[in-house]
């Protein structure tokens, strides 16, 4: 049998529908919870205890307290005094937690007893007034009563406001520390610009090395037309022109303690050219002395310095190794960079180094290859870096750009791009190579139109005509 539905009004029905979903919405959950003037009094008091126990019974100046005393008045642990007190006018703040006196010979006076619980605030200011040595004068057991002066004496030594106070209650510590200044980014020094003032030709094909004698009297350059030509750096003629390699010739260096230039080529063979006596060593040997494996792409670049670590390579397989002569083995391995690394230079005064790859330049610290900062910008196929004693780094790409870099704020003050020599194609515009003079004020790049170019400062440039835009990216500034 179906039991018959109560039939209710309309009114009747549309207020119980209003009685449930004010019954469902009445409890507000978001609303915080009405602060207990007691509850909360008690915490307080509790968290005065257990942070400052041990030098609550220490008094505090009274002349820093009465700049204080307008705004403690509202305080609500000022008005309030034990039984004991009703009625009495207290003249100081002075607090603690038990009514002996600070130290042996100090007599329990009106500036040492105990008045009553002491005020959030003046338990702040008490933290920050105490000396860093409140520790040591606290726990100071001595027999004769001339170790210790009155608290409210005026030779106490008054603390400064960047001390940092530690408190020390059994095993804990509690330190209250000022706020740490806010990182800021070193201004970038500034260079002057450099502008082209010399285009050598000679060449016959891309001029792919370039090195500077010891003396600075002239430097050496190796082509892909197989020949290696000596110029003079004064003037740019050329000297003298080397044959001897048969395929193209992609290094050449200069050696420091004989007069020994060393070249290596395409053709898989590495010369010693003696240019005192105009002979050749072609170095074949099959003995070697260390075989230093680990990269699994070909080797771009090699750096050697007399410091640890000796050698430093950079590879088409993206990383960067650190070489442990001794060991003959891999010290540390970059990982950082995504694309290949085709070049590496060691700064001539500090002990870092940078890195140049498509995605970014990167700085280094030795000797365990520690992350500096990233260069950003140079968006090309990275051929060669060289730096100077002065800080600025240069960057040599594969479309011709040339960025001149600030070393030590990674600051990019020029740009340069020079047109290819007449008869030449705009695509040839490509540096492969660069160096600095031993003077420094002279910039050699060898590039792909078949010409060396030089470059120096432009020596009518001041901060005024050629002032420094600088606008430093913190927050953008990449970790790695």
């Amino acid at each position: 049998m179906v039991e018959e539905v109560q039939k209710h009004s309309v009114h009747t029905l549309v207020f119980r529908s209003l009685k449930r979903t004010h019954d469902m919405f009445v409890a507000d959950n978001g609303k915080p919870v009405p602060l207990d003037e007691e509850s909360h009094k008690r915490k307080m008091a509790i968290k005065l205890r257990n942070e400052y126990g041990p030098v609550l019974h220490m008094p505090t100046l009274k002349e820093n307290l009465k700049e204080k005393g307008p705004q403690n008045a509202t305080d609500s642990y000022v008005h309030k005094q034990y039984p004991a007190n009703q009625g009495q006018e207290v003249e100081y703040f002075v607090a603690g937690t038990h009514p002996y006196p600070p130290g042996p010979g100090v007599a329990l006076t009106a500036d040492t007893k105990i008045q009553r619980m002491p005020s959030e605030s003046a338990a702040q200011s008490l933290a920050v007034a105490l000396p860093s040595q409140t520790k040591t004068d606290v726990n100071r057991t001595a027999p004769s009563g001339s170790e210790y002066r009155h608290p409210g004496a005026s030779d106490r030594p008054q603390p400064t406001a960047m001390n940092s106070i530690v408190m020390e209650t059994g095993n804990t510590k509690n330190s209250a520390l000022m706020a740490k200044k806010a990182p800021t980014m070193p201004k970038p020094q500034w260079h002057p610009p450099w502008k082209l003032y010399r285009v050598i030709s000679g060449h016959l094909g891309w001029v792919r090395c370039i090195a500077v004698e010891p003396g600075n009297q002239w430097f050496v350059t190796g082509s892909a037309d197989r020949t290696i030509k000596i110029w003079d750096l004064a003037s740019g003629k050329l000297k003298l022109s080397l044959t001897g390699h048969i395929s193209t010739v992609r290094g050449v260096i200069v050696s420091t303690r004989s007069p020994y230039l060393f070249s290596c080529g395409e053709d898989k063979q590495v010369k010693c050219w003696d240019l005192e006596y105009n002979k050749i060593w072609d170095v074949r040997t099959k003995a070697s002395v260390h075989t230093l494996s680990g990269h699994t792409n070909a080797v771009a670049t090699v750096r050697c310095q007399a410091a640890e670590p000796q050698i430093i390579t950079g590879s088409h397989d993206t990383t960067i190794r650190l070489w442990d002569l001794v060991a003959g083995k891999t010290r540390v391995t970059l990982t950082n960079h995504k694309k290949s690394v085709r070049a590496v230079v060691l700064h001539p005064r500090h002990y870092t180094f940078a890195s140049g790859s498509p995605d970014n330049i990167k700085q280094w610290k030795f000797p365990d290859g520690s992350f500096i900062q990233n260069l950003s910008g140079h968006n090309a196929i990275i051929n060669t870096l060289t730096v100077n004693s002065d800080g600025v780094l240069v960057s040599g790409a594969d479309n011709g750009t040339m960025h001149l870099w600030d070393w030590r704020t990674g600051y990019n003050f020029q740009r340069v791009h020079a047109a290819v020599q007449p008869g030449s194609l705009d695509s040839e515009s490509g540096i492969f190579a660069c160096a600095f003079d031993q003077s420094e004020s002279r910039l050699l790049t060898a590039e792909a139109d078949k010409t060396i170019k030089v470059y120096r400062e432009d020596d009518t440039a001041t901060e005024e005509t050629h002032p420094v835009s600088w606008k430093p990216e913190i927050i953008k500034r990449k970790r790695f």
